[in-house]
């Protein structure tokens, strides 16, 4: 390496900055708010690589995956095919963003889950099912108020009718005395409409519901970005 390629890379580095610009340092002063989404990447990041000081190599990451919502759903496979990137930097990323999820799930879960409203619904469960790489089929467990009891995972995998059989989701309800559920399942795929297996699946758990008199209220689809109600479309 030549001197020219010496000092360019002197410079760059994040302790040859003036202490007001550095990371840490903007974030003790100005407040985390006040700094950028690379600059707190940056932060988890710790160093950068022998190529990009950690800043550079945090809008790396941000522009490989459009943007910051595109860098949490990452898999840890995926951020380290950025040059830079070794396990220990994919994993602190994986446990921040996991942890904002843990904390969306643990605050939607404080506010009284009367289940009336199918956004309200989606807004619980879509930081626990939005990024998920494989189908969830979930029931939730209603009582008379309309106050979920506890939500039931059913199937985990490619949905069909055999996997997602009556018995598995009915049974819950009646042990815990459910009055009514509501049927949840995500879709990796972003697709927010449901698939001809997703409507076949619904109609006949309706029906094994009216034959129990424990009616199924809605069926959500939750994807990253939103979600679709069966009971919004008039489908159920």
């Amino acid at each position: 390496m030549n001197q020219n390629s010496n000092e360019e890379q002197f410079r760059s580095r994040i302790t040859d900055w003036p202490k007001e610009e550095r990371p840490r340092e903007k974030l003790i002063r100005f407040g985390a708010e006040h700094i950028s989404n690379a600059e707190l990447i940056a932060i988890l990041l710790g160093q950068g690589s022998q190529k990009r000081n950690v800043v550079e190599l945090a809008r790396e990451l941000l522009n490989t995956f459009g943007d910051l919502e595109g860098l949490a759903a990452a898999t840890q496979k995926e951020m380290e095919q950025i040059d830079g990137i070794g396990p220990a930097k994919a994993l602190t990323l994986l446990a921040a963003f996991q942890l904002y999820r843990n904390l969306q799930i643990e605050t939607a879960g404080k506010v009284p889950q009367v289940m009336t409203q199918p956004k309200m619904v989606a807004d619980i469960y879509i930081p626990y099912l939005g990024d998920k790489k494989k189908e969830s089929f979930f029931v939730i467990l209603l009582d008379a108020a309309m106050h979920k009891i506890r939500d039931v995972e059913v199937s985990r995998g490619l949905l069909t009718a055999s996997l997602v059989h009556p018995r598995e989701v009915f049974n819950p309800a009646i042990k815990y005395s459910a009055k009514g559920v509501i049927l949840l399942h995500n879709h990796p795929s972003g697709q927010l409409f449901p698939s001809d297996e997703d409507i076949k699946i619904t109609k006949k758990l309706v029906e094994s519901g009216r034959l129990l008199d424990i009616p199924v209220y809605d069926h959500l689809i939750i994807a990253r970005k939103g979600y679709y109600s069966f009971k919004e479309n008039n489908l159920i």
